[in-house]
C-alpha cells in the first residue's frame, strides 16, 4: 500500500471517529456541535480529499419534491414496522429494557418545546446525521474498501449510526440502527440522492416526536 494511501485512510478513519465522539464528549450545545463537525467536514474534502458536498450525495439542485412525500410514506411505514412488528419482538428478546428517551422529556406537554424539537429534528436530525453518516461516513469507508464489499460498507455505516445513539441503550441503538439501513437505502435507490434519507430521517423523527409530546411513548 502506498504511504499516500494509508495516509489518507488514517485521516478518514480519524474524521470519522471525530464526527462520532465531538458531539457526545466535547459538551457543545446542539446547535453548536453539527457546525463544528460540517467545517471539519468541509475542510477534510477541501483540502485533503480535494471534494465537495456534492460527493456526498448532497446538492441544492438535487432536490425533488418525490422525496418529501415519498419520506413522509417510509416514515409511517416504519413506524408501524417497530410499533407492530419489532416492538413485539424485541420486547420478548430484552424483556424489561427500554429506550432511554430522557433527552426528550422537555417537549411532553410542552409545545413551544416541540416545535422547537422539530425544527432540530430536520436540521440536526434529517440534515446533518444523514450528511455526516449516509453521507461522509459512508464515502469515507466507500474509499477504503476502494469501491468494493459494498455491503459491508453499507452494514458498518449503519452499526456506526446505530451505536452513535448508544446513550439511548440497547433497544435505542437497535432501533436506530435499523432505521439508519432503511434511510440509507432509499439514498441508494434513487442515485445516491441525500434528499430521500434527509426528509425519511426527519419525518420519522417527526412522529416519534410527536408522540411522546402527546405523551404516548416514555
Amino acid at each position: 500500500m502506498k504511504s499516500s494511501s494509508l495516509q489518507q485512510i488514517i485521516l478518514s478513519l480519524l474524521a470519522i471517529a471525530f464526527c462520532f465522539f465531538i458531539p457526545h464528549y466535547a459538551h457543545l450545545p446542539i446547535f453548536i456541535y453539527p457546525v463544528v463537525v460540517l467545517l471539519v467536514i468541509w475542510l477534510f474534502l477541501k483540502y485533503i480529499s480535494k471534494e465537495n458536498f456534492t460527493n456526498l450525495f448532497f446538492s441544492f439542485k438535487r432536490f425533488e419534491f418525490e422525496a418529501v412525500w415519498l419520506g413522509i410514506i417510509a416514515a409511517i411505514l416504519l413506524s408501524c414496522f417497530f410499533q407492530f412488528a419489532w416492538e413485539p419482538l424485541i420486547n420478548k428478546i430484552l424483556p424489561g429494557e427500554k429506550i432511554d428517551l430522557s433527552d426528550f422529556s422537555g417537549i411532553r406537554g410542552n409545545t413551544v418545546n416541540y416545535v422547537i424539537m422539530l425544527l432540530l429534528a430536520l436540521l440536526v436530525g434529517g440534515f446533518y446525521e444523514e450528511l455526516v453518516f449516509h453521507g461522509f461516513i459512508f464515502t469515507r469507508l466507500e474509499k477504503i474498501f476502494r469501491g468494493k464489499a459494498i455491503i459491508a460498507v453499507f452494514i458498518i455505516t449503519n452499526i456506526i449510526f446505530g451505536a452513535y445513539h448508544f446513550q439511548q441503550g440497547i433497544k435505542g441503538i437497535l432501533l436506530a440502527t435499523i432505521a439508519g439501513a432503511s434511510y440509507q437505502v432509499l439514498i441508494l435507490k434513487f442515485n445516491r440522492n441525500l434528499w430521500y434519507g434527509l426528509f425519511f430521517h426527519a419525518f420519522f423523527d417527526f412522529i416519534g416526536l410527536t408522540l411522546i409530546y402527546l405523551g404516548k411513548i416514555s
